[in-house]
Formats: C-alpha cells, structure tokens, sequence
C-alpha cells in the first residue's frame, strides 16, 4: 500500500511504525473471509482490508477523524484472526491500537458514549469497585428495561450472584508440592477475580501439584488490557508500569521463571508489554524482560508434563473453545486442547473456532448488537457438538458463553486441576444440584 506521510508526522514513533505496517498490506483480501464483522455484515468497509484504508486516511489527514470512520474502526473486535490468515505478515494488532489510541486523542464521542467507557475504564479495571457494580446490578435488575439503553447489556452480562471472595486473592506465597521445578507469579487479575475467583484457586492447586512455587503479587489490580483496547493509553500504561514493578521486585528479590496469566486476553497484553514501552527508557528494558516470562497456564503446564490424572471426567465430551487472544494472540491453539485430551477428556473443535464468540474485552457491553449475533452463532455450533462441558482460556469469553449454554462453560485449568486430584469445578457442580 502507498502511504503519503509528511516527514514531521514520520518523527512520532508511533506514525512510523503504522507506515511500516500500512506498507505491507497488498490488499489480497484474504482477511475477509476470517473476519467476524465483515462474515456477518459484509460491508468491505468493518473487514480488517477496509479499516486498514480507513486507519490510512484518519493518520495521513492528521485530523479529528470523522464519526464513520470511528464506527467502522470501533466495530473491530481485536480478535486477530485477520493476523493468522494474512499471508504478508501485517502486524494488524498494532495498527489498530495505534488508531484506537489516535481516536481517543482527536475524536470528541458524543456524551452517553464518553460516559459508558468512562465508568467501564474505572469499574472492571478495580476489583473493589466491580464487586460493588454488580451487587447494585443484582439489586436493581428488575428495573433493566428502564436503565439508559446503553446500561442495558452490563445487566445482562451481570450475574445473578456473587461467588464470595477468595482467601487466594492476598498477596502471598504457595510452595510446590514435592520438590521445587519453577517458580511463578501469578497476575490475579481484576474481572476475574471477582466473577470467577476459583479458576485462580484451580490454577495455583495445579501448578503446585506440578512442582511449581506460585507468589500472588502485591500492586496488580489491573495489567492495562482493557483501557489498551479502548484507546485510553495513559491509563494502560500506567497499569502496565505498576505490574511491571511488582513483578521486577519480586524477581529481583527472590527469583522468577515465570509470570502466570490465566486470562488470555490479558496475556496477550502482557506479552506486548516490550512493544508498548519499547520508547520509555525507564521501562523498555523491564517492560520487555516481563513480556518475556509471560505464559498462559497451558505453556507452563504442558513444560512441567501432566501429573498422572486421575481420571476425574474421563470420557466426557469437552467442546474446547479456542479464545481469540490465545489462538490469535499469543498463537496458542493446539496446546490447550492436549492437555485437555492427556487430562482423559474427549476433547472437540467448535466449528467455525476461528471466529469470536463477541466477548473480545468490552466489545460486549459497547457493540451488544453485533457481539450477540456472534454469541448465538457460536452457541450453535457448541450444541451442534452436544458436549457434557465447554472449556475456554478467557474470563470474557466464559461469561459470555455461559449463559443459554447446553454444557457448563469452565476455565481449562479448573478441569485440568480437576483431572489430577482437585474439586470439581464448581459450575459443573451447580448444573448437577451437586455442593461444589
């Protein structure tokens, strides 16, 4: 693609990078037919080949973008799967968060749009402020259809109850069962902790079973993800710093070989940590050594090798749903699935598993439309499958699914722990009338 940048827009690193990536794209179209929103909607203009033209345009203009393109834009889940099928190596992912973060700097949002991603920015990013969101939420979900439409999709994502909280949240320390093999971190998360704390408690029970000393962290509330996807930079940064710091502590103090991060969408953040503070010279050293020690569970696990399972489960039917951030993102597809299958589950591909399920961050609650006709489209195909359980690696992409699913939706690491000598996963449990 020919770009038309002035030499001062090419001195921002930032613009830079973007034309190198723009420069890549031959318009070949093969994106298209992996794209979520251009399968459903089939506007050239919300495929990843279109937005590119349009994210060319809005950064050679320079200016406020006009609302058109910011719809278009917005309507893009990040899901990458345009990253895997490209067969030219456009690095996608950091063009579109060059243009979120570029929207958010020029674009005024009319005031109902300001004021959604405002609070999403400030609640789910603190695990305090969450858990007192959806109690509100429970108290007040009788009155839903009167809420501003914009508040509708939060009632509808929110649960009708609360797990309590988890004595596995505090900063501490869990020492391997067995002789010590590595020694891990674990980012306990924000959401996560307070919508599903035991997939936390089913990560640690598993990974000390494998001989793995695990340390919950001190100072990380948030690793940044969802304030990076909603162009609001400063504010990622911020957390993406705090979590640096406490995971550079912690190795410097006392030795890491790992930094565990059970949500895939997370994950993938904090794998990028080297290219988003690549240019800050306090941090671009740290940012990248931490990018470097991340790892889903599944890495980590499938390193260590399964302890001799128990055969919890064995034989039941587990539609794997291959979260977007982790086939997609950190290129994690097979691996899962594996474990999955050594642990003696009967292990299926939900078809058409390229495309999202519409959790994708918050695209959820600020494109409900779009995101529900994924949900539906994916539940389908998991029925098609008449699973006894449906395993995913992503918080978003659990809450998402769960409801209306023909199987209980779990953390891949609550069956794998599960499988080799833990409880069994509590939704599981629920489904059956059983106590957890």
């Amino acid at each position: 693609m020919q770009t038309n940048f002035s030499p001062a827009q090419l001195s921002d690193p930032g613009v830079r990078y973007s034309e190198t990536v723009l420069r890549r794209c031959v318009h070949c179209g093969f994106c298209t037919a992996t794209c979520p929103t251009y399968v459903l909607l089939g506007d050239e203009l919300d495929s990843p080949r279109g937005r590119i033209a349009l994210i060319k345009n809005m950064l050679e203009e320079g200016l406020a973008p006009a609302a058109e393109t910011v719809k278009h834009i917005d309507r893009c889940l990040s899901c990458l799967s345009c990253v895997t099928t490209c067969p030219s190596g456009v690095d996608y992912m950091h063009l579109v968060d060059h243009a979120r973060g570029f929207i958010e700097k020029h674009y005024r949002r009319p005031f109902a749009e300001r004021a959604l991603r405002r609070f999403l920015s400030r609640v789910l990013t603190s695990p305090s402020r969450l858990r007192l969101a959806l109690y509100a939420a429970c108290l007040a979900r009788p009155l839903a259809p009167l809420m501003p439409r914009p508040l509708r999709p939060v009632f509808a994502l929110a649960p009708h109850r609360l797990p309590s909280r988890s004595r596995l949240e505090k900063p501490q320390v869990f020492p391997a069962v067995g002789k010590r093999r590595l020694r891990a971190a674990l980012l306990p998360g924000c959401a996560q902790r307070v919508l599903r704390p035991q997939i936390n408690e089913a990560t640690i029970r598993l990974l000390c079973r494998l001989g793995c000393e695990v340390v919950v962290l001190r100072e990380c509330r948030c690793c940044g993800s969802l304030d990076h996807h909603l162009g609001q930079e400063e504010e990622a940064l911020s957390f993406a710093r705090a979590t640096i710091d406490a995971c550079e502590s912690e190795r410097a103090q006392n030795g890491l070989d790992a930094v565990i991060v059970n949500a895939a969408g997370c994950g993938t953040t904090v794998k990028d940590y080297g290219f988003m503070l690549r240019g800050d010279p306090a941090y671009a050293e740290k940012a990248a050594r931490v990018s470097s020690l991340a790892r889903d569970p599944s890495e980590v696990v499938g390193a260590l090798g399964l302890s001799s399972p128990n055969r919890n489960g064995k034989g039941l039917k587990v539609a794997y749903h291959s979260a977007c951030s982790l086939q997609h993102g950190q290129k994690l597809h097979k691996e899962p699935k594996k474990l999955l299958e050594a642990a003696g589950f009967l292990a299926l591909d939900v078809p058409e598993g390229h495309l999202c399920c519409g959790s994708a961050g918050t695209y959820n609650l600020l494109q409900p439309g779009i995101a529900e006709a994924l949900r539906q489209r994916k539940l389908a195909h998991i029925r098609a499958l008449e699973p006894d359980l449906v395993a995913a690696g992503n918080i978003g992409c659990i809450v998402q699914l769960e409801k209306d699913s023909p199987a209980p939706v779990v953390h891949t690491v609550e069956l794998l722990d599960w499988a080799t000598g833990g409880p069994e996963p509590s939704a599981l449990a629920a489904r059956a009338g059983r106590k957890p």
